[in-house]
């Protein structure tokens, strides 16, 4: 875990891919459980830390998650990522093959299937869909992968990864998704890179960037003129 930003009302991490932001069946320790450790850690307090997750990262995928360390915080940080207010979210994603585009807009309806933890994309609305809407943009090629940008519009189950797949760009090691092959250590090529946000106590814009995971292919894409000017 790394941390990116704190205050006294918000603590930003990198989080790795693996990780699990809140508790699960699993009873793995979660990404919320190392963080509150940490600041109970480096300030000193006796008593039981205030954390509260405010959005999750699938455990496969790497990057910004925020939490917030107080009560006055929570609320309107939760009311912000439900209604997708002041807040703006980038990910970075390595795909098999090259979108039909450059860039463009995907809209399509998901259906969540439960017993799989998977959705299906339709091209048009059908019963018990959500309309999911993304924008991306192509950013870097190589021999066999490709990077691309995405900003979201809406917030579904899977959106990112069930869209790419939809276009025939399913994600580096998304195996439920139709990638050929997982990667090494069970990771998607899928990565929150950044995080801008109006603070919900001081109003101020907080804009905080996560560095790629150290792995090869994602260090040679991001060395591209074109990312790393992002």
């Amino acid at each position: 875990m790394t941390v990116l930003y704190e205050d006294n009302h918000l603590v930003i991490v990198n989080k790795q891919a693996g990780e699990i932001v809140q508790g699960d069946k699993t009873g793995d320790t979660p990404l919320s459980e190392i963080v509150k450790g940490w600041l109970k850690d480096k300030h000193n307090k006796p008593g039981n830390v205030f954390l509260g997750v405010v959005h999750r990262l699938d455990r496969p995928v790497s990057g910004v998650v925020l939490f917030a360390k107080t009560s006055k915080a929570l609320p309107r940080l939760n009311r912000m990522f439900a209604e997708h207010v002041k807040i703006s979210k980038t990910y970075w994603a390595i795909t098999h093959n090259r979108p039909p585009e450059s860039c463009g807009t995907l809209t399509h309806w998901l259906t969540r299937q439960e017993k799989t933890n998977t959705a299906r994309a339709y091209d048009k609305e059908v019963a018990e869909s959500k309309k999911a809407v993304l924008d991306y943009e192509l950013i870097a090629s190589g021999d066999r992968y490709h990077l691309l940008e995405i900003h979201l519009h809406t917030g579904r189950h899977h959106q990112i990864r069930c869209q790419l797949a939809k276009i025939g760009c399913p994600i580096k090691g998304d195996l439920k998704y139709g990638a050929p092959r997982s990667n090494a250590d069970g990771s998607i090529s899928l990565h929150a890179r950044s995080l801008t946000i109006e603070h919900p106590v001081t109003h101020e814009t907080i804009t905080v960037t996560a560095p790629v995971p150290d792995d090869t292919l994602w260090q040679a894409l991001t060395r591209s003129s074109t990312a790393t000017s992002r």
